[in-house]
């Protein structure tokens, strides 16, 4: 993925936001907070975004799974501190979507990610519930 967009670094855009401490364990030798753990801020506000936006319960009996997950590193995060993580929905597909997350620390932006998310029946591509194409406008990135 080529560096974001300059607009979509504006947490104004998005619709979703939560914020996660920083463990001393996310650092590394540089006192910087680490790739690895990134990837671990991301996954949570990808969780967290789901349970908010109701893409949980709308896929309830069915299945989920992150298929790409795309991160650009753009800034350092330290410890102690918090990260925001701003998330929302870019792209509505059949039985896919994709969503966009961007984490900050005091304002600056850390890394920018985006994930798409295929619904899943018996193991296979599933189209996404109604429920969910219904909801998910509320929590579209804007533009």
């Amino acid at each position: 993925m080529a560096k974001p967009d300059p607009a979509l670094l504006d947490p104004a855009r998005y619709p979703f936001r939560t914020d996660v401490d920083i463990r001393f364990g996310d650092i590394d030798l540089n006192r910087h907070v680490n790739n690895v753990a990134l990837a671990g801020f991301v996954e949570e506000g990808r969780v967290r975004f789901h349970k908010a936006s109701g893409f949980h319960s709308a896929i309830a009996g069915l299945g989920a799974m992150a298929v790409s997950i795309a991160i650009e590193f753009i800034g350092q995060a330290y410890y102690p501190g918090t990260m925001t993580i701003h998330a929302g929905a870019s792209r509505i597909g059949s039985s896919s979507y994709e969503m966009e997350l961007l984490l900050c620390q005091d304002e600056r932006a850390v890394s920018f990610a985006r994930a798409t998310m295929v619904c899943l029946k018996d193991g296979k591509p599933f189209a996404l519930p109604d429920s969910f194409r219904d909801s998910v406008k509320d929590w579209m990135v804007r533009a």
